[in-house]
């Protein structure tokens, strides 16, 4: 093999929104990169939903701009929706999503990618590792020729043995109109990987002109948008609308009765469905007894005619297609542009990795993405940012970055992976965060900044215009909670004119704040600070006072759990050795090697018991 001239620290495969995050963390903790993609102009590529956010998903968004990341800046420069879902909920939900110009995204980022120094970017198909002593040493492409590198990161997508069903019509591709990649995934089998099979898909596009928009539902965007990125200072796009709609029982029957021509439901898929995304096909089976589901009609970007119709996946031939679009009322005329389909793909057991995303099969060589096993761009782009700057720490010889359940979101998915694995394609969601309450949208700032300043990703200012945020908060709250509202007439018709109880006694003004019918305006009207305070102040105090109660009882249950994560397991520790363990569970902890007895505890099946045994047998080793 004939090897490029030139030696990376860094080789990321795959340009999707994993592979940017990895590539850019990477190189700009001073790595030398190169990023490698099968297709150049489908970086950052929007294949499904031209959207970024949702629930927990806008949480994790938050996160990787708060570490240094890519995706909440180019989701700003490209957004032409803003809509914050949960507002009747309380803070812990709250999660912002956009719709987005898929085309413009996908530019944008390409151009943050082309003029970041450290960081080559080739188009190549990788086929093999190259692996020299149990390491890797860098990838052979498509064509023969190979790179090396220090360490690799993978994050192919739906790109392994990727297959587009369409009806009974099955091609081979990554994604429509895409090569797939068969050689490296069955050289990950040969290398000892467990793979397994996931199914996903996407729905259909249609002409925006063959649509009756007038009997839709219109749903704009937020009034005052709020920007994704804590970089942001102004949106630029304009905002465009999208449409809700619903499907009837005549589009019920005519999937129904054509369900053996589905891919799905004809045989023709063996990969594992997304549960929490599921096709039309499956909704007419698994719940039948609904007689409509929701359609959201989503523009695709401000030059394009095409729409992207949420709600209407399936994988049945086009003439079935046309029928079940033009069965839902105002898409009776609609032309398709492109006919939905299902895809399924490779992906390889996260429990195979440690949790720095580094296999533990081969040193050096890390995954990222869908082939964990997740779906969804905000996932990746997670996971991408988590893998990357570990991969540069390895190359640099730093400590390993791990974030734990209590400081982030991305720290709750990853632990999952690692510690639980996926048979079905993992999505995030804010239930599967058990300190929610302190993984909020509007703290991630707060949170995890200093560490992405230690790591070279935010600079000083930023970091000192935070911490300055910090320290407004806490003197707000402090003010607040020092300062005794009196029961004079002024301040009790303020009171009952909001629908409170009238003072009949001396209170401290946060008493006031934290009920119900209150909000931040009670502080502006009796007793206003000496200077005015910003919005993004205001949300947090009056966050940290109403639910101060419910905050504490989440920190003193973060205790608990720091105290199980501080019981570290050595590494070459034999659980066959420990007495009063199954031997289903000796398997369990020996293939998936919990680096804590914090960690054991997660593992499916583990009970207190065993966590009592496996403690004294961890404590034994120190006698």
């Amino acid at each position: 093999m004939v090897f490029y001239s030139k030696k990376y620290d860094v080789i990321v495969v795959g340009a999707g929104h994993a592979g940017c995050e990895a590539a850019l963390a990477s190189a700009r903790m001073g790595c030398c990169v190169l990023l490698m993609a099968i297709d150049l102009d489908k970086i950052a590529a929007m294949p499904c939903s031209p959207s970024i956010g949702g629930m927990a998903k806008g949480q994790l968004v938050k996160e990787i701009d708060a570490l240094g990341g890519e995706m909440a800046k180019i989701t700003d420069k490209t957004a032409i929706q803003y809509r914050i879902l949960n507002t009747r909920k309380g803070p812990a939900v709250h999660s912002s999503r956009t719709q987005n110009d898929k085309i413009r995204y996908h530019i944008a980022m390409k151009s943050v990618l082309e003029r970041q120094p450290n960081l080559d970017i080739k188009q190549a198909m990788v086929e093999q590792l190259v692996i020299e002593d149990g390491k890797i040493a860098g990838v052979e492409d498509h064509t023969g020729f190979g790179y090396q590198a220090q360490t690799v990161i993978l994050a192919t997508g739906t790109f392994l043995s990727g297959l587009v069903h369409i009806g009974f019509k099955s091609i081979r591709a990554g994604r429509a109109g895409e090569f797939a990649s068969y050689g490296l995934p069955a050289h990950l089998k040969d290398l000892g990987f467990q793979l397994g099979r996931m199914k996903t898909g996407t729905p259909p596009r249609l002409k925006r002109s063959s649509i009756d928009f007038s009997k839709f539902e219109r749903q704009d965007s937020d009034q005052e948008p709020v920007p994704f990125s804590f970089f942001t200072e102004k949106i630029t796009l304009p905002q465009m609308p999208s449409y809700l709609g619903h499907t009837n029982k005549t589009s019920q029957k005519i999937v129904r009765d054509n369900l053996e021509r589905s891919a799905l439901y004809g045989g023709m898929i063996t990969g594992v469905s997304a549960r929490y995304c599921p096709s039309f096909e499956d909704k007419v089976v698994k719940f039948s007894h609904r007689e409509n589901h929701r359609v959201i009609l989503q523009p695709e970007g401000l030059d394009t005619d095409e729409i992207y119709a949420s709600g209407l996946g399936n994988s049945l031939p086009p003439e079935i297609q046309i029928q079940f679009v033009r069965s839902v009322k105002g898409l009776e005329e609609a032309e398709i542009m492109r006919p939905a389909y299902a895809i399924e793909y490779d992906y390889v057991n996260p429990i195979q990795l440690k949790p720095t995303l580094e296999t533990k099969r081969i040193s050096g060589l890390f995954m990222a993405g869908q082939i964990n096993g997740t779906s969804g761009y905000e996932e990746a782009g997670a996971q991408g940012m988590w893998a990357g700057i570990n991969a540069a720490g390895k190359v640099q010889e730093r400590p390993r970055f791990i974030l734990e359940r209590y400081q982030a979101y991305m720290g709750v998915m990853t632990d999952d992976l690692v510690t639980r694995g996926t048979r079905e394609p993992y999505r995030m969601f804010t239930s599967r965060a058990e300190y929610r309450l302190m993984l909020r949208e509007d703290n991630a700032d707060i949170r995890l900044m200093e560490k992405g300043h230690e790591l070279g990703l935010i600079d000083d200012d930023t970091l000192k215009d935070m911490k300055e945020r910090k320290k407004q908060i806490d003197s707000e709250i402090t003010r607040i909670k020092g300062t005794v509202i009196k029961p004079q007439k002024a301040v009790n018709d303020y009171l009952e004119s909001h629908g409170a109880k009238p003072l009949s006694h001396a209170v401290p003004l946060d008493q006031l704040l934290k009920r119900a019918e209150m909000d931040y305006h009670v502080v502006e009207t009796l007793a206003p600070g000496p200077d005015s305070v910003h919005k993004k102040i205001i949300r947090q105090v009056e966050t940290e006072i109403k639910y101060e109660g419910y905050i504490q009882r989440q920190l003193r249950e973060i205790e608990k759990f720091k105290n199980l994560e501080r019981m570290k397991i050595p590494e070459n520790f034999d659980f066959n050795t420990v007495h009063g363990l199954s031997n289903e569970l000796r398997e369990k902890l020996s293939e998936i090697r919990p680096a804590s007895l914090g960690q054991a505890s997660r593992i499916d099946g583990i009970t207190p018991s065993a966590i009592s045994v496996l403690m004294i047998g961890i404590k034994g080793l120190g006698d």
